[in-house]
């Protein structure tokens, strides 16, 4: 299953330009004329529509708006236009547990039990608030719970999903393994919302929103009543273009607050750049703090971005320089991260990589008007540049479930046996290959797909399910 809510946190290489504060961007008019014909370039596939922003010493020096907010009503975005920011404020989530472990409310140490009640021992016992923060607890996403986003909005609460993460089992032990865990960061929520007394809402309100001036962002159920927020969109592996409002949610700590890009750059410079909202006894906290040093030392750029279908978020910052860019898109994942490296690439003197179409529909193409066999010998090429971002059977994975979700079952079998094949040491492929086989009606093959999955895994949930549901 794809993951809904990302946040991609990751080092660019290393740089050596070095300069003095306030003369990196000497001649803005220059690098402006850069940017815009590296946007056109998106453009011309159809890839992005949204905001740039890119700040020295924390002062706009590029701002610029590019494509629609809202195709049906013909509403360009603008620089007041709200964009969805989607896992970036998980960091919103964390400096708030900073905050509360520098007043020493919160220990880092201090397990989940203490807060929060219901628990199965394992967790309740041994999950610590540092784990929550650092993505090791053994927790994984309730997104990927079956049925979660056909919820009403009365089920999306913090306290309905943390009821829904009580039943989910850990992982792994925690502290022992890491894994990217939207659920941690929905129960970080709920432990500041205990200690404090207060929403999580207005606690984001009180201690980052209003304190920073952020006069143009929406951080609860507000969110879809905003008249300048820009709607996703994102294309489908057919070539259709679609709205996201389907995937709409209520934000919650892990992911889905809508804001203007200068209020995004009022919260990143604050914090990484002062200390109004956390202090250094709070920093060290961080999970990520070891890179921010090392960054500020050795220069580079780090990072922090989110986003799901038709929806990307990204700030990139160096630390060293002082320099911020921020780019906002109404469109799918990868764009913003792209867009943003290209133009620190700029920023550098360097060539930007020309944008390249999305993979998945590619791969789709090439199977639908080629055959399997030349997918098959053509996948390298097809996918070159696309394992820095997400696994390439996973890409694969993407295709086959499109085809099976589109009722082309026959067409998804082929894709996923494929990826049995070019990837026979992963157990989802087995797995997935297990629920097409399912679909098309042949029991056997899928019982021992199921089981070649368990020999790899022999812990994967959705086997094991679906095996004992055929035995049975």
């Amino acid at each position: 299953m794809r993951t809904l809510n990302l946040m991609v946190l990751f080092l660019f290489s290393r740089i050596t330009l070095w300069s003095q504060p306030g003369t990196v961007i000497a001649h803005p008019e220059q690098l402006a004329q850069k940017i815009d014909a590296l946007v056109r370039q998106y453009e011309d596939l159809d890839i992005f529509s949204g905001v740039i922003l890119v700040a020295e010493n924390g002062m706009p020096v590029y701002q610029k708006a590019f494509g629609q907010a809202n195709r049906e009503k013909m509403t360009a975005n603008t620089l007041n236009t709200y964009f969805d920011i989607g896992s970036i404020n998980k960091l919103f989530t964390k400096v708030l547990i900073m905050q509360l472990i520098e007043k020493g409310k919160i220990q880092p140490d201090d397990r989940l039990g203490k807060y929060l009640t219901g628990f199965p021992d394992e967790a309740a016992n041994k999950v610590t608030v540092k784990e929550l923060i650092d993505h090791t607890s053994g927790y994984g996403d309730y997104m990927q719970e079956p049925g979660f986003f056909e919820r009403p909005m009365s089920e999306q609460s913090i306290a309905a999903i943390v009821d829904m993460i009580r039943q989910m089992p850990l992982l792994f032990e925690p502290g022992s393994d890491w894994q990217y865990s939207n659920a941690g960061y929905l129960l970080l929520g709920a432990i500041i919302e205990k200690v404090t007394g207060k929403s999580y809402y207005q606690n984001v309100k009180d201690r980052i929103i209003k304190p920073l001036g952020m006069t143009h962002s929406v951080v609860d159920e507000q969110k879809e009543a905003t008249t300048d927020r820009a709607i996703g969109y994102m294309k489908t592996m057919f070539g259709q273009l679609e709205s996201n409002e389907n995937l709409l949610l209520i934000p919650t700590p892990a992911g889905g607050f809508i804001m203007t890009a200068g209020d995004l750059l009022k919260f990143v410079d604050a914090y990484l750049f002062t200390d109004q909202l956390v202090g250094p006894e709070g920093m060290q906290y961080d999970d990520f703090y070891p890179f921010l040093q090392k960054l500020k030392q050795e220069g580079g750029a780090i990072p922090v971005a989110g986003g799901f279908e038709g929806a990307n978020a990204l700030a990139l910052v160096d630390l060293q320089r002082h320099l911020e860019i921020i780019v906002l898109a109404n469109m799918d994942e990868p764009v913003a991260e792209n867009l943003g490296k290209g133009i620190y690439d700029l920023i550098n003197d360097k060539a930007a990589p020309a944008p390249a179409p999305p993979v998945i529909p590619g791969l789709y193409d090439a199977f639908h008007e080629h055959g399997i066999d030349y997918l098959k010998a053509h996948f390298e090429e097809l996918t070159a540049g696309a394992d820095d971002r997400e696994p390439k059977d996973v890409l694969l994975n993407q295709v086959g479930y499109n085809l099976l979700y589109s009722g082309m079952i026959s067409e998804a079998v082929q894709i996923f046996q494929l990826n049995t094949e070019l990837f026979p040491g992963i157990a989802n492929c087995w797995d997935s290959y297990g629920e097409a086989l399912l679909k098309r009606g042949d029991k056997d093959a899928a019982r021992r797909a199921y089981k070649r999955a368990l020999t790899i895994r022999p812990d994967l949930p959705t086997a094991l399910e679906a095996l004992k549901k055929l035995e049975n």
